[in-house]
C-alpha cells in the first residue's frame, strides 16, 4: 500500500528539516532495520517551493499502513524517536488531500 501525506513546513524550519532528511540518507541501513517492524517496503520526501511557504511530500510503501504507524509509535529505536521529534518541530497543519485515483494490485488475490 502507498501513502502519501502533504504538510505546511513551518516558517523557519525548512534548514532544519532538509538537514534531517539528509541525516536519515546517511543513516540508511539504520532506518532500514526500522522498516521490519513497521512493513515498510520504502519511504521517500520532497520538499516543494510554493508562494505560500514549502510543502514536504512523504511517500511510504507499507505491507500495512495502521501496522506501520502503530509499530512507528512504539517504537524504541532512538531514530524514529529523533524523527517523531524533527517532524513535530517542522511540520505544521496537513492539507488534507485524498487521492482522486487510487488503484493497486491486492496480491492476495492472486493464485
Amino acid at each position: 500500500m502507498l501513502r502519501v501525506s502533504i504538510r505546511r513546513i513551518k516558517p523557519g524550519k525548512e534548514a532544519r528539516l532538509r538537514a534531517w532528511l539528509a541525516e536519515l540518507n546517511a543513516r540508511a541501513e539504520e532506518v532500514r532495520v526500522t522498516f521490519e517492524a513497521e512493513t515498510v517496503r520504502a519511504e521517500q520526501a520532497y520538499i516543494i517551493p510554493t508562494r505560500e511557504g514549502p510543502l514536504l511530500v512523504y511517500a511510504v510503501e507499507a505491507e500495512s499502513i495502521d501496522r506501520a504507524k502503530e509499530a512507528f509509535r512504539d517504537s524504541q529505536h532512538a531514530i524514529d524517536q529523533q524523527h517523531c521529534s524533527v517532524m513535530d518541530e517542522c511540520l505544521g497543519e496537513s492539507l488534507g488531500l485524498h487521492p482522486a485515483y487510487d488503484v493497486a494490485v491486492n496480491h492476495r488475490d492472486r493464485g
